[in-house]
């Protein structure tokens, strides 16, 4: 066994433990509903591309998180920049909804580089600052009521429709990991931004310009948390307080289950991708067992506290 992990690269590691999880989960979810419903939607292709619709808002969320993460900083204004973009794209509608959306994005992440790259505030404070400044703003924007605009029909091909059978959604979802991993991968920037991670100090003598690298970084999570905003307005048809809540800590749980390191520096975008599948899964079979939020919640966290363990000894025993 020891031989065996010791040939496995270590940046594979997380990715390999993170596809097992996922097989467990759908070999578990399938043999429940055989002999609970006699069926195993889980296995069935429709089923799995809805789940992956429905799951490519997260995975959209999820790929901004991780560049933010490999730098050792954290984007906690999440929720409120996806809501805050699904509110004045439906607001502007018409061929401005979606450029309205992500400049909200654009916007809140250069406000959160500027804060983190020159202020030098601890970046889990000043974005947790600014998503609450953001949720004030749309609060006063609605009167503190549903808005009352709806997605438009460009807005609602991109999240609802189909194309070839498959949801447009994930091919926006797939256009993004493209970008993410030539970004991350293939581009100055994204050999920057890995610099920076390991150690800021040493990467600004060498010459990198550590606060652009920053600011780039936060512009890039705001914009990913804008698109994903904009997509689920028109999955829902409409925008709605509170819509970004429930992306921001799936967002973290699968950056991080995916293998990057939290301190920054280290982490692959496939590890995320595979991260977002997981939980989406994880969340399907719960559904699926008519589990209470309760029950959710515990077997949620104690999948995520598993792996991490799991994958920190297999650390400890290679190294």
């Amino acid at each position: 066994m020891k031989s065996y992990l010791s040939a496995i690269k270590p940046e594979d590691k997380p990715v390999i433990i993170a596809a097992l999880f996922v097989l467990a989960i759908l070999c578990v979810g399938t043999v429940y509903t055989l002999a609970t419903q006699g069926s195993a939607p889980l296995l069935s292709p429709n089923y799995l591309l809805q789940q992956l619709q429905t799951g490519s808002f997260l995975g959209i969320v999820a790929a901004g998180m991780m560049v933010v993460i490999l730098l050792g900083h954290i984007d906690l204004s999440i929720p409120w920049t996806l809501t805050a973009a699904a509110m004045m794209a439906t607001t502007v509608g018409g061929d401005m909804a979606l450029p309205a959306g992500i400049a909200v994005g654009l916007a809140v992440g250069l406000v959160n580089g500027l804060g983190v790259a020159w202020l030098r505030i601890p970046s889990m404070i000043f974005t947790l600052g600014v998503d609450s400044v953001m949720r004030g703003l749309m609060v006063a924007h609605t009167g503190g009521f549903a808005p009352q605009d709806r997605a438009t029909p460009l807005m609602r091909f991109l999240a609802a429709d189909k194309v070839l059978g498959i949801p447009v959604a994930i091919y926006v979802w797939a256009a993004v990991s493209i970008a993410i991993t030539v970004l991350l991968t293939r581009t100055a920037f994204g050999r920057a931004v890995y610099a920076t991670g390991n150690r800021e100090g040493a990467a600004y003598l060498s010459g990198i310009r550590t606060r652009l690298v920053i600011i780039g970084a936060f512009m890039t999570s705001g914009t990913c948390a804008a698109i994903a905003g904009v997509l689920l307005a028109g999955y829902s048809a409409k925008a709605y307080q509170g819509m970004g809540t429930a992306y921001l800590l799936p967002a973290i749980a699968a950056v991080v289950l995916g293998g990057t390191r939290i301190l920054g520096g280290q982490g692959r975008y496939i590890g995320t991708l595979v991260g977002v599948i997981l939980i989406v899964l994880l969340n399907s079979v719960l559904s699926i067992a008519q589990m209470p939020e309760a029950g959710r919640q515990v077997i949620y966290g104690a999948v995520i506290v598993v792996m991490l363990l799991v994958y920190g000894r297999t650390a400890r025993i290679t190294s």
